[in-house]
């Protein structure tokens, strides 16, 4: 019944635009009036041959009413022929086999093929350009363009729907578009590297354009917006760093490598080398980071016994476990193979490491499955970090780290122990293929079930199928590159980091007011964890448990999205806050116009 309701909902949300279409072309309204004389000309037809049927009739000496004569016309020219009316003189079958002639070209030759090329053809092209038109209204302002429907696009729409942000994927195939618009996105029909169409996208009123093609075709479609706008936002993707200053060369704002940023995210999930903390976000002042706790002496401990934010100012706000983060209370205890997830500033974060950094995790080698894009950063990192390492790949002569190369295919046992599968400690699975790091992964943990298994996955909807195989931590491949496109967005306002856990600026909420920060209770109860406290511009980090918060103040809190939304739930009824749902519209106004300083400058 719902989906009855919806589909109703969505056929006459698009009805109107349909026949808009269909009637703002001049070809179309020329067609219907070609049509249009068409049916008065069979009528006309109809109407001599039931006055000439009067005629005959009466010529026979037949008597029969208009009626009669309408209904014998029609049944002829039909050709059902039922019979119940006939004429016995020659005349009147001559007359009946032209108007059965006359029928038989009318309406089943003339009428279905006028009707079709007329209305119908015209009619099935209307649908089609108001599911996937072509151009945005005038008014149009504020929204994202998106040149290519892949995984980072998918990642990134659920991300903007949920904050309530207009979009339009550019899809230059109309078969395509119509797909794709049936699954429920808003596309545009068009060719991501024609003027016209960015013109008509108003790509110059726009929020921001991603260009999430491959490297050439991204420098096009910059190149190409450029020449209408210098001040809109042009985020552009690449696999390769000799791109880089080319995009930025062609106007794009910010460029991401996400091969660089999946392989850099890959190694920080290493529990190998030192136990000192590495960077994983930042929010303004603050900076949140993550550290192994293992071989330190916080194994064993609760939150309350390591005395970490007496020591250092370091609020610990979560643990990683096995791929799962979990939030931190007062009596969590830290596991050897925990990862601690810490929030500071960055003199907060130096005396951790000056407390922690001269404890080593584990001296073990890693085991790093491919050597392309993402496995040479990967290495690179590692070399770094200086954390020995293996890299298996089937191809010979790999450019990178050649004296680290064992040649062969991971999924063969040998080729695993020659690696030093029995004394490594981590395997961090690097191929492009989901199903592939599936398997490996599966192998991997049966080979050695205590070993560290770190995976990389191109799908969202895998990294569960990676956990269940036994993966400590799967990083997608589409939800980094969406967080950083919507970090670009929330500059200021809000920080998505890996897996979920965001750090984000709200208003205080009016249950808040008046209150002490330990008497909320606000982590047991919604997750979240306050890490900072804004009033007048000034930010107060690591705020005292005993601090009363003000109306006039603002809250930056830690949590994933589902502590988040527990939040809101608990301090606003389930909505975010009206200044929270009117920021996009501000925040895009500030994106124009650093995009406008760039390009001054």
């Amino acid at each position: 019944m719902l989906q009855a309701d919806r589909y109703g909902i969505h056929t006459m949300k698009f009805i109107p635009s349909e026949f808009n279409f269909l009637f703002q072309k001049k070809s179309t309204r020329v067609n219907l009036k070609r049509l249009i004389l068409f049916v008065l000309v069979l009528l006309g037809v109809i109407f001599l041959f039931t006055f000439l049927f009067q005629v005959i009739s009466r010529y026979e000496g037949q008597e029969h009413s208009w009626v009669s004569g309408f209904y014998w016309t029609m049944v002829t020219m039909s050709t059902l022929g039922f019979g119940d009316i006939i004429f016995h003189s020659d005349l009147g079958r001559i007359f009946s086999t032209v108007v059965l002639l006359t029928g038989v070209v009318f309406l089943l030759v003339m009428l279905p093929f006028t009707f079709i090329q007329f209305f119908y053809a015209p009619w099935l092209e209307a649908q089609a350009q108001a599911r996937a038109p072509r151009k945005l209204p005038l008014e149009t302002k504020n929204h994202i363009l998106i040149t290519k429907f892949n995984s980072v696009a998918i990642a990134l729409i659920e991300k903007l729907r949920a904050f309530q942000y207009d979009y339009r994927v550019v899809i230059p195939d109309l078969s395509e578009a119509l797909e794709i618009s049936d699954l429920g996105y808003n596309v545009i029909h068009g060719n991501v590297d024609d003027p016209d169409t960015w013109k008509g996208l108003q790509v110059d009123q726009a929020a921001l354009v991603v260009a999430n093609d491959d490297e050439r075709v991204n420098t096009n479609v910059t190149f190409t917006i450029r020449e209408l706008s210098d001040s809109v936002p042009v985020i552009s993707f690449t696999n390769t760093e000799d791109a880089v200053d080319i995009l930025k060369l062609a106007g794009s704002n910010l460029v991401l490598n996400l091969s660089e940023m999946m392989g850099q995210a890959l190694v920080r999930r290493v529990v190998s080398g030192s136990a000192r903390v590495h960077v994983i976000g930042r929010f303004q002042e603050l900076v949140v980071a993550e550290a192994p706790a293992m071989e330190t002496p916080l194994v064993g401990k609760t939150l309350t016994e390591t005395r970490m934010r007496e020591l250092t100012g370091v609020n610990i706000v979560g643990i990683w476990e096995r791929g799962q983060y979990q939030i931190a209370s007062s009596d969590t205890v830290i596991r050897e193979n925990s990862i601690l997830v810490l929030v500071g500033t960055v003199a907060n974060l130096r005396k951790y490491d000056e407390l922690m950094g001269i404890y080593h995790a584990t001296d073990a080698p890693v085991i790093v499955l491919g050597g392309g894009k993402v496995g040479a950063v990967v290495a690179k990192a590692l070399e770094e970090r200086q954390i020995a390492f293996k890299i298996v790949e089937r191809r010979e002569g790999l450019d990178v780290y050649p004296e680290h190369h064992i040649v062969g295919d991971a999924a063969d046992f040998a080729v695993l122990k020659e690696a030093g599968l029995d004394d490594a400690h981590t395997v961090i699975i690097t191929p492009n293929e989901d199903d592939t790091n599936i398997y490996l992964t599966l192998y991997c943990r049966k080979l050695r079930p205590e070993i560290q298994i770190i995976s990389r996955a191109t799908l969202d909807r895998n990294l569960h199928t990676l956990r269940r195989a036994g993966a400590d931590f799967s990083l997608s491949y589409s939800t980094m590159g969406a967080n950083a496109i919507f970090n670009y967005l929330q500059s200021g306002e809000m920080v998505m980091l890996a897996e979920g856990l965001n750090i984000f600026k709200v208003d205080m909420p009016e249950k808040m007011c008046e209150k002490r920060i330990s008497d909320l209770e606000i982590r047991d109860k919604t997750g979240c964890t306050i890490v900072g406290v804004e009033r007048d511009g000034e930010i107060m980090l690591q705020p005292d448990p005993d601090l009363v918060l003000k109306k006039v103040q603002k809250i930056i809190l830690i949590g994933t999205l589902e502590s988040e939304k527990r939040f809101w739930k608990l301090y606003n009824n389930g909505r975010p806050s009206e200044g929270r749902r009117k920021f996009f519209s501000k925040r895009m106004q500030k994106s124009m116009k650093r995009a406008r300083f760039i390009s001054s400058k």
